[in-house]
């Protein structure tokens, strides 16, 4: 969202960071602090009418990294105009690959979740151990 004042155009961002410990509760907590942030007045209306998706795909990449990671996990969320950007950053090997998914699955399909909801996925190894995984959703 911009907003015009004597001309010039400000472009309301805001980021915020959390750090979650490696436990089956982090998913909901996760998914509370999108909504405070989502529904702070930092950020823009728009972006909180995407709250519904923005929870799924918080949930589906902190239980990854809850499940698969290698001790805590980081959440970073960004909403700037026309966007928010989710990443979760865990210390786990490998990346995650999106798998054929059957009825008789119990799992695999997150990240196929994500992908679909998500206008850009990208997944960053790093080298010192991890990796980051960013989605980023259209929100105008």
């Amino acid at each position: 969202m911009s907003v015009q004042t004597n001309n010039r155009v400000i472009r309301r961002t805001a980021r915020v960071e959390y750090a979650l410990p490696q436990q089956d509760v982090s998913a909901r907590w996760a998914r509370r602090l999108t909504a405070g942030f989502l529904g702070g007045s930092r950020t823009s209306p728009e972006a909180a009418l995407h709250m519904d998706d923005a929870a799924l795909v918080v949930s589906e990449l902190v239980t990854n990294a809850t499940v698969h990671g290698d001790g805590r996990c980081r959440l970073r969320l960004s909403s700037e105009a026309g966007s928010l950007t989710i990443e979760v950053h865990d210390h786990g090997p490998g990346t995650p690959v999106v798998r054929a998914v059957t009825a008789e699955a119990e799992g695999g399909r997150g990240i196929a979740m994500v992908r679909c909801l998500a206008q850009r996925l990208d997944i960053t190894p790093h080298a010192a151990g991890g990796k980051t995984i960013r989605a980023v959703l259209a929100t105008a």
